[in-house]
């Protein structure tokens, strides 16, 4: 895994108003890594202009024009897999960050033991979400068996005694019961309601009654299990897995 990192090619962009900030992650960045594409913006309507993407993403929440959380939806609109790191001289603003899938957050003076450390962490998270683009799962239902992406698998519906997956490209309708379905996705797939079972990889947001996909769909939260929901998204994305992990 650590030769794996060592040539894993990264594209960050470190986006702040602050010129100062900017200088310093990306010495910092460069003193930790080599082989990395850096570009730098002032601003969240400069980077959103560009049609790069990237793996890693260093943003100021408060920022003048678009701020740091809605260029940050955005950003996640376009690519699901972009790892968030806000940057903030607020505590406060901690909270709107966790609501767009923020990986973790950086406050103001940023420290360098502290920024090494969620850094190596983003690198390994983001080997980990490469690897996985490639998972699959062998789906076996009592009407048909086949394989799909697990990373392509947005969300699954209970129809009765069928299910509806919802996939990035289809609808797939299977007979099978949703603890099956459970059993068999695991790790980043959470039981958000008893007719739903949504992937970790696709939340963009939720309330006390919803959780929103970064395609815009959303899926039935069940109020008893809110509290449960939100400790395994935070777990998920400091770790990578589900509330089984």
């Amino acid at each position: 895994m650590g030769n794996e990192l060592q040539v894993m090619r990264l594209n960050i962009a470190i986006c702040d108003d602050e010129k100062a900030i900017r200088e310093q992650i990306n010495e910092l960045i460069e003193k930790e890594k080599v082989g990395i594409c850096l570009d730098l913006y002032e601003t969240g309507d400069a980077l959103l202009a560009t049609d790069k993407k990237f793996d890693i993403v260093f943003l100021d929440i408060q920022m003048d024009g678009t701020d740091g959380i809605e260029t940050a939806k955005r950003l996640r609109q376009r690519d699901e897999d972009t790892i968030l790191i806000f940057i903030t001289g607020i505590r406060e603003y901690v909270f709107e960050a966790f609501d767009v899938a923020a990986f973790h957050y950086l406050l103001k003076p940023i420290e360098e033991d502290k920024f090494r450390e969620v850094f190596h962490r983003a690198e390994r998270e983001m080997e980990k979400r490469k690897t996985k683009r490639w998972e699959t799962v062998f789906i076996k239902t009592r009407n048909r068996s086949f394989t799909l992406e697990k990373d392509s698998i947005l969300y699954v519906e209970s129809r009765g005694k069928k299910v509806e997956i919802h996939t990035t490209g289809e609808i797939i309708e299977a007979y099978a019961s949703m603890n099956e379905m459970e059993g068999q996705l695991g790790e980043s797939f959470y039981r958000c309601h008893r007719g739903y079972l949504v992937n970790m990889v696709y939340v963009a947001e939720y309330d006390s009654e919803s959780v929103i996909l970064n395609n815009g769909e959303y899926v039935y939260l069940a109020k008893e299990k809110y509290g449960e929901f939100v400790k395994a998204y935070m777990r998920y994305l400091r770790n990578g897995v589900g509330a089984d992990g």
